[in-house]
C-alpha cells in the first residue's frame, strides 16, 4: 500500500542518517500523519483508506478511520493525533497579533506535543524572531515538544531553509552518522504536497545537506488515502 510503503522510506533514512532509536521506541509509527479525510470523495472511502493506513502508522486526524477500526476490527484506540493549529485559528488574531496567538497555543497546552502553522504571514520571521527568541525559553521549557509547520513553499527548499532557521536559533547536535537533530523540545511537520515521491525527494535533500530524518514528520492528504489508479503499485489485472 501507499502507507506501507512509504514507511520502508522514512525508516531507511531514520537508518542512514543515526536515528535507529526512534524505530527502535516506536515513534517512527508517528512520522506520516493522515490528512486525508477532505480529499476523498465519502466517509466511507476515508474510513477504508484511514484504516489501511493504520496497519502501518499511529496518527491521524481521519475520525472515521478510528469508528471503522473500533466498529469491524475491535481495536479500541488504532491511531491517535495531537493539538494543533490551522491558519484560520491564527489569522483571527491580526498580523500584528501573530505572536500572541502563537503563545496562546504553548499556554493552552503547556505539555505533550503541539503543533502551529507557522506560515500565515511569514514563516521565516516566525521561525527566528517568534519561535527563536521571543517564545524561544517557553519551548525549552515545556514537558514536551512543539512542531513548526509550514504550509507553502516549493520543496525541498522550504523544509531545508526552516530547519536552517531553526537552527541558528536552537542549535543542533551530530547524530551517530554525524547528520544534524534540532534539540528534542522542537521538530517540523511538512503537510504541503506530499506523497510518496516528494517524501523521499524531501528526505534525500534533507540527508544530503547532513539533516537527521528525525527532525520531519509528514502530514498528507488525498495523495496518501485516494490517489490511486492501476499504475500507483505498476500493477493490474486484466480479465
Amino acid at each position: 500500500t501507499q502507507s506501507r510503503e512509504q514507511k520502508r522510506v522514512i525508516t531507511r533514512f531514520l537508518q542512514e542518517t543515526g536515528c535507529e532509536d526512534v524505530i527502535e521506541k516506536g515513534l517512527h509509527a508517528f512520522k506520516l500523519h493522515d490528512f486525508g479525510f477532505r480529499g476523498v470523495s465519502s466517509v466511507e472511502s476515508s474510513a477504508i483508506g484511514g484504516a489501511g493506513h493504520l496497519v502501518n502508522f499511529l496518527g491521524t486526524d481521519t475520525m472515521s478511520a478510528l469508528v471503522c477500526a473500533k466498529e469491524y476490527y475491535g481495536e479500541e484506540i488504532a491511531g491517535f493525533s495531537i493539538p494543533a493549529s490551522e491558519h484560520s485559528t491564527m489569522t483571527s488574531w491580526g498580523r500584528e497579533r501573530e505572536v500572541e496567538a502563537m503563545r496562546n497555543m504553548l499556554t493552552q497546552y503547556p505539555k505533550g506535543i503541539v503543533a502551529c502553522v507557522s506560515d500565515s504571514y511569514d514563516i521565516f520571521q516566525a521561525c527566528e524572531k517568534y519561535w527563536g527568541t521571543e517564545l524561544k525559553a517557553m519551548i525549552e521549557a515545556r514537558d514536551g515538544f512543539l512542531v513548526v509547520r509550514p504550509d507553502s513553499g516549493e520543496l525541498p527548499g522550504i523544509v531545508l531553509e526552516v530547519l536552517e532557521k531553526l537552527e541558528g536559533r536552537f542549535g543542533s547536535t551530530p547524530t551517530a552518522t554525524g547528520h544534524r537533530l534540532l534539540p528534542p523540545y522542537i521538530r517540523v511537520i511538512q503537510g504541503d504536497g506530499i506523497d510518496i515521491q516528494s517524501l523521499e525527494m524531501i528526505l534525500q535533500a534533507m540527508m544530503d545537506k547532513g539533516w537527521a530524518a528525525d527532525n520531519l514528520a509528514f502530514g498528507s492528504g488525498g495523495a496518501l488515502l485516494q490517489k490511486l489508479h492501476r499504475d500507483t503499485q505498476k500493477c493490474a489485472f486484466k480479465c
